[in-house]
């Protein structure tokens, strides 16, 4: 009944998002894709429309649900702002009587992580790097005036009592996680230090609060170099008034970007020079560097909490990954810039969160080309046997799936399979597979983990489901694929069922 419930829920979603759409156009639109969720409970919808002959083929526009209203008022009106003032942040066309579904303007996939991880270290990602920390310098400036600050998700300021309680969630959901001792009292009375210290910054504008290179999208690449390309802001509800060398950090010391020291450096520069030039005069470069290096610690130590609360309560297994790469981030950091305070019990936890015990603790065992392990992934359907290991070694796990809503009762999914892209989009927007999958992930990584480092050659798992099409097929397929990733582990694919009737081919390694 639970299951039957959240379907009814998203399909409600989707139905009030397409009603939303026709009374702002006018006509239906043609069909909607349903867009990946992020760690947010927000839930966003592509919906496409064809235009009228000599038009152009289609257009599309972005339906967004959240349930908590007061961060769509905030989001819709810092975009109305922003918007009457030029600034790269998209449009938004209508909103519904209950302010929980709006249409917004479709900017696209392509973010700014997209393009480093696909094209690297390259002068046209550096200057796109560049145009977004301009465009985040105009953003902050001219975004700040007139702003009515009275209208924040949160807090008005990010002062003392926001540093104070980012650093306090790193605390709870990260140190407190590794259940080594220390002075708690000598530590808060550390962390009063550094919030007042960090308080009495010279500069406030609009502080963005969650300035990332996936929060950024790419726009028109057709001009080489990254000089003619647009830049675009997305997901700054949580704005706030701030010091501007907070959203700096976060974006230069992003753990997954993993930027090298002469790109932090060199965009540090092209940032205050943008800053100076909208501001018209010269900053203390000195002053506002030592405030900048405050808040990159007070960023770093945020996103581990974030990590923490996620991966390590959670139990979500590709925050638990982003762990190791945000301590050598912070150990970076510590081995190359000061504070310029004194907070001993603080640098004494900090020494201890980024030694290398904790590290390899959160570093999962990696496969070399020397591993002899071979892991055997199949799906197969319940109306045939279950997969014999033929390895001579038994064991193995085995995978009920069934207990996910099949996709194969709906008529527009029988013919297709678990790795449709319609068929994702169902499993992973109005099923708990995400959740089966984490706990799955969870049980298979302590084994996988065991059997690297002690040298066995083989480990079978299967998933199966009714008819072996499509919860069992998506479910190997996504298993393989965090194997790869976490452990770098060697895999064989099989589905059996599917193979047998050739309506997919065998994923190579």
């Amino acid at each position: 009944m639970q299951g039957v419930n959240y379907i009814c829920h998203v399909q409600q979603i989707i139905d009030s998002i397409l009603l939303l759409y026709k009374n702002w156009k006018g006509t239906d639109a043609t069909s909607l894709d349903a867009l990946p969720q992020s760690g947010s409970e927000r839930r966003y919808f592509r919906l496409h429309a064809h235009l009228p002959e000599g038009q152009g083929k289609e257009e599309s526009v972005i339906g967004t649900y959240g349930a908590n209203i007061n961060e769509n008022e905030s989001f819709i009106y810092f975009s109305n702002h922003f918007a009457e003032k030029k600034l790269t942040v998209p449009t938004i066309f209508t909103i519904s009587n209950d302010r929980m579904f709006y249409l917004q303007e479709d900017l696209g996939d392509i973010s700014l992580l997209t393009r480093l991880e696909t094209e690297g270290y390259t002068v046209p990602v550096y200057n796109l790097f560049k145009k977004s920390l301009q465009a985040l310098a105009q953003l902050q400036i001219k975004g700040d005036e007139g702003l009515d600050y009275e209208r924040c998700l949160t807090n008005k300021e990010f002062g003392r009592q926001a540093i104070l309680a980012d650093l306090l969630y790193f605390k709870y959901y990260f140190l407190d996680a590794l259940r080594r001792p220390y002075d708690k009292q000598k530590l808060l009375d550390d962390f009063e230090a550094l919030s007042n210290y960090l308080t009495h910054t010279e500069y406030k504008y609009f502080m963005f609060r969650d300035f990332q290179s996936r929060n950024i999208l790419v726009t028109s690449p057709s001009t080489g170099g990254g000089l003619g390309e647009a830049v675009h802001f997305i997901d700054y509800q949580g704005g706030m008034k701030g010091a501007p060398q907070y959203d700096v950090a976060s974006m230069l010391w992003q753990a997954r970007a993993n930027l090298s020291n002469e790109w932090k450096y060199n965009l540090l520069g092209d940032y205050i020079n943008a800053f100076e030039n909208i501001l018209g005069h010269a900053v203390n470069r000195n002053i506002f560097q030592s405030q900048y290096n405050g808040y990159v610690l007070i960023r770093l130590l945020q996103v581990l909490g974030a990590y923490g609360f996620r991966g390590l309560f959670e139990r979500k297994a590709q925050f638990l990954t982003s762990i190791p790469l945000a301590l050598r981030n912070l150990k970076e950091f510590f081995s190359n810039q000061s504070l310029g305070i004194s907070v001993p019990e603080f640098r004494k936890v900090l020494d201890l969160c980024v030694s290398d015990e904790i590290i390899e603790q959160f570093t999962p065992t990696q496969a070399t080309e020397q591993t002899p392990l071979i892991v055997k992934i199949n799906s197969f359907s319940y109306q045939n046997k279950i997969p014999e290991d033929t390895s001579g070694n038994g064991g193995g796990f085995v995978f009920d799936c069934r207990g996910i809503t099949n996709p194969g009762r709906i008529d527009k999914f029988i013919t297709q399979h678990g790795r449709d892209k319609d068929v994702k989009d169902y499993l992973e927007q109005q099923t708990k597979m995400q959740e089966f999958l984490n706990s799955v992930f969870d049980i298979v990584d302590i084994t996988v983990e065991e059997y690297i480092k002690r040298g066995f050659e083989s480990l079978m798992i299967s998933f199966g489901c009714t008819g072996g099409q499509h919860r069992s097929v998506y479910a190997a397929d996504e298993l393989a694929r965090h194997l790869r990733n976490k452990f770098k582990v060697k895999i064989e694919l099989k589905h059996l069922v599917q193979d047998e009737k050739n309506w997919i081919n065998k994923i190579d390694n």
